[in-house]
């Protein structure tokens, strides 16, 4: 199983947002060092209290500088908030820059300020979103590209520089969307899933539609799927939950807000179980939480479960755990969890 942590640069518990950044710079060297498979990035805008990871293809450079072996990964790039072939050159560079470590996660996102502070109505996102792709995948294969469609034409255009991975750089897309589902799989292209108001075994019909289709289409494999997970990790199962706890359901409360705003109709369906959900049901349905063993039983179950090749690990879903819990947890993953699954 591929282990990755997904970090937004949380800044709620540093004293500025440049301590922030040397942080989270920290907690990703020493994942270098403990051997973690990737890192990824969050692209999430207009929330400083929770993020500072607005630009991630700069700070994917300057990981690619500080690092040597660490895959660098979006999750996900806002593919209909670039223009495409800046997307496809600043892509390519930081592939070239890590000599080959780059990821590509794209998604539309469902968080419609972001858009709304771009000037992009939302409901463009998903045509913008498909044209981005076709153009990115273009730019990065062909010379010269032309191409035109509803938002955007090129003639003769040329890319600088080529990925250093080729053809290019993998694709993995975000699918959250009951119909996003079938689409990805009929395309073949591996898929991102996370859990905030739906529940972890809830995700199993979507895969199944997602696998199915992957399937009829005739790709090979058995369609790739990486979970992204909220997590903690205590030296104990006590320590875990007591450690977890304030956070996790600081970031459900958090969640309210955004789920009455979704543009996702099964999202804003969820929100009345949102507001009264106990701790214990979030540990039972939605996140992982524990001392190392506990957390290890619970990841086989899951890859028994949904067939996972893959988790993107969020260690402070919330915002209010310490960086140095954090990195504690971050260690005993390393550690304790991820050799069990080598």
């Amino acid at each position: 199983m591929e282990f990755g942590i997904f970090h937004e640069f949380y800044s709620t518990h540093s004293a500025s947002q440049a301590e922030a950044f040397a942080q989270s710079f920290a907690q990703i060297e020493a994942a270098e060092r403990w051997g973690l498979d990737v890192l990824w990035l969050a692209e999430i805008h207009m929330n400083p209290q929770r993020s500072l990871v607005s630009a991630p293809l700069t700070v994917a450079a300057a990981v690619a500088a500080r690092t040597e072996r660490i895959k660098i990964g979006t999750a996900v790039q806002i593919l209909p908030l670039g223009h495409p072939l800046r997307l496809a050159e600043e892509t390519a560079t930081v592939d070239q820059v890590s000599r080959g470590r780059f990821i590509l996660g794209a998604g539309r996102s469902g968080n419609p300020r972001g858009y709304a502070a771009y000037g992009v109505p939302y409901s463009e996102s998903r045509e913008r979103f498909y044209e981005t792709l076709e153009i990115l995948k273009k730019a990065w294969t062909e010379t010269t590209f032309s191409y035109e469609g509803k938002y955007h034409s090129f003639n003769e255009a040329r890319a600088v520089p080529r990925p250093y991975q080729q053809p290019h750089p993998p694709i993995r897309i975000a699918g959250a969307s009951e119909d996003t589902f079938p689409t990805l799989g009929r395309l073949g292209y591996p898929l991102f899933v996370s859990v905030r108001s739906g529940s972890l075994m809830g995700l199993k019909p979507d895969l199944k539609a997602y696998r199915d289709a992957y399937d009829e289409a005739g790709h090979p494999g058995h369609g790739e799927v990486y979970l992204r997970l909220s997590m903690h990790v205590g030296d104990d199962d006590k320590q875990a939950f007591a450690e977890g706890e304030p956070s996790i359901m600081a970031g459900y409360r958090s969640l309210i807000e955004r789920l009455e705003g979704s543009p996702n109709a099964r999202r804003r369906a969820e929100v009345e179980e949102v507001r009264t959900i106990t701790y214990e049901q979030v540990l039972r349905d939605k996140v992982v939480v524990g001392g190392p063993d506990r957390v290890v039983d619970r990841l086989k179950e899951l890859e028994a479960e949904l067939a996972i090749d893959g988790i993107l690990f969020e260690l402070n879903f919330g915002a209010a755990i310490p960086a140095e819990v954090m990195m504690r947890s971050l260690q005993l993953i390393c550690e304790k969890v991820m050799p069990r699954f080598k």
